[in-house]
């Protein structure tokens, strides 16, 4: 298994990053770190295969934390996460020996042809004691799937949060949930986690009907279409 550190300063995109990763066939998430302090003491601690590190940490920048790495030693492989794409900060990563830089936001797609490609080439170090020319060029990078464009949505849906409804609606099958139920599942507040599923509503991912009970208003039920099919939903006829 390969083994992942995961350093984010926002819980939120470390869980929806960690899901990507853990999802990965191969690899599995030792840890998580909000700092640069912990991420050190945790390279140092888990002793993980590669990290995925943000820039933009509360007590030092990730590149600072990726300087103290190399300065101690660590031969870490480690890929920067970041929505930093100014030039310094690129050339920064690439001096600290990163094997990629993904920009944020990205699409789930991006990460996961990365992680295979990232596998695939350490299996290959580890069973062959040279490599061809194509065989380099991947381990430099020419062929790992370069950052995609920035995922656009509308303002205020952030991609990472709205991965993380998606997913707890995938999870939660044909019987779906309904704002509060979402807002459980996935710690956001209520009238955040309806935007987040009216969103999936409005990129038709999902369906909306009304659920009646025996007594009060309505509830409004969201499901994935992938668990329902694409035929969207009609309303649940009154008792």
């Amino acid at each position: 298994m390969i083994r992942v550190l995961i350093v984010d300063d926002d819980f939120m995109v470390a869980r929806v990053h960690a899901g990507f990763v853990a999802a990965a066939d191969g690899y599995e998430v030792v840890g998580t770190a909000s700092t640069g302090a912990a991420a050190l003491a945790d390279v140092e601690r888990l002793r993980p295969d590669l990290v995925l590190l943000d820039v933009y940490l509360p007590d030092m920048t990730g590149l600072e934390a990726l300087q103290r790495l190399r300065a101690g030693g660590s031969p870490v492989d480690v890929v920067v996460i970041s929505a930093a794409r100014d030039v310094e900060s690129i050339r920064s990563a690439l001096h600290g020996g990163v094997l990629h830089y993904l920009v944020k936001p990205f699409d789930r797609r991006t990460l996961e042809r990365w992680l295979a490609d990232y596998a695939a080439l350490r299996a290959d170090l580890a069973r062959e004691p040279q490599l061809a020319q194509d065989d380099v060029d991947r381990l430099f990078g020419r062929r790992v799937a370069a950052a995609a464009r920035p995922v656009t949505t509308p303002k205020g849906i952030s991609p990472e949060t709205l991965e993380l409804v998606r997913g707890a609606l995938a999870e939660a099958g044909r019987d779906g949930l309904s704002a509060s139920e979402a807002s459980e599942r996935t710690g956001l507040a209520r009238v955040s986690a309806r935007r987040y599923l009216e969103q999936l509503v409005a990129q038709q991912e999902a369906d909306v009907r009304q659920r009646y009970g025996t007594a009060g208003r309505p509830e409004r039920r969201f499901t994935a279409r992938s668990a329902r099919g694409a035929t969207p939903a009609g309303p649940s006829p009154a008792p």
